[in-house]
């Protein structure tokens, strides 16, 4: 076991350069790839909490009446007429997300790692949400449908800004300040529009987050398998010497 890692320790030496800086850089490079691939168990317990919530609401009689109160406050005793924007504002923080990193803001991933985590935390939350819909079979505030609980308005929009404030927290917290404030938003119309009740939205904001979350740590194990030839990297620089001009190719695998 000592010689496994004494030889482990003198690779480590001989293929980081000597500079303390750069040692630095490969041990935060090394933290910060081993950290994004562990999903902490303390890290769903406010979405779970959230997701728990609004299943005991779909039965105990006191989280109804509160349901009805929100309801009373909101739409009954205010009526007014619907607005659609909650349909965009779903989407919003994701497109902000994708969007800077297009333009070369550049986030925690690439691109196109943005995009395929953004689809793997659709797929769960659809999957959750189309299932919860059938399984709990509620009635909407509006009397229009059983498939009330819980909001996949609220689901998509909570997903969105999860994924927003993961790529963009370390550039800036407003980022995610304003993902969750256009989330948060999103619910608040739902109920505005009367087709959710309030535990429908506090449920489907803890399904969005938890989905996200799940997202990042099952897309760090499959990357690897997705995506397994190195990335290639070739650098054409003009060159000038004495009188002649040319090009300098500079090939790099990483």
């Amino acid at each position: 076991m000592k010689k496994k890692l004494v030889g482990l320790t003198l690779l480590l030496l001989f293929q980081l350069p000597f500079s303390t800086n750069s040692f630095a850089q490969q041990v935060d490079t090394i933290q910060h790839t081993f950290n994004s691939t562990i999903l902490k168990p303390s890290s769903l317990i406010l979405p779970g909490a959230m997701i728990l919530y609004g299943v005991w609401a779909t039965e105990n009689t006191s989280l109804k009446k509160i349901n009805n109160n929100i309801k009373d406050q909101i739409y009954v005793n205010n009526p007014h007429g619907k607005v659609h924007i909650d349909d965009y504002f779903q989407y919003t923080p994701a497109a902000i997300a994708l969007g800077l990193s297009c333009v070369g803001i550049k986030g925690k991933d690439n691109t196109r790692d943005i995009a395929m985590i953004y689809l793997m935390s659709n797929v769960i939350l659809n999957a959750t949400v189309t299932t919860l819909k059938h399984t709990t079979h509620q009635l909407r505030p509006d009397g229009s449908a059983y498939n009330s609980f819980p909001s996949g308005h609220t689901t998509e929009a909570f997903a969105s800004a999860e994924l927003l404030r993961i790529e963009y927290k370390d550039r800036s917290p407003w980022l995610g300040i304003v993902g969750y404030s256009i989330a948060a938003a999103t619910g608040y119309l739902r109920m505005y529009n009367n087709k959710h009740w309030f535990s429908d939205v506090v449920s489907g904001a803890g399904i969005g987050i938890a989905s996200t979350k799940i997202a990042y740590w099952l897309y760090s194990k499959v990357k690897p398998k997705l995506f397994k030839h190195k990335k290639r990297n070739t650098f054409v620089v003009p060159t000038y010497h004495q009188g002649n001009i040319g090009l300098s190719i500079s090939y790099r695998v990483n």
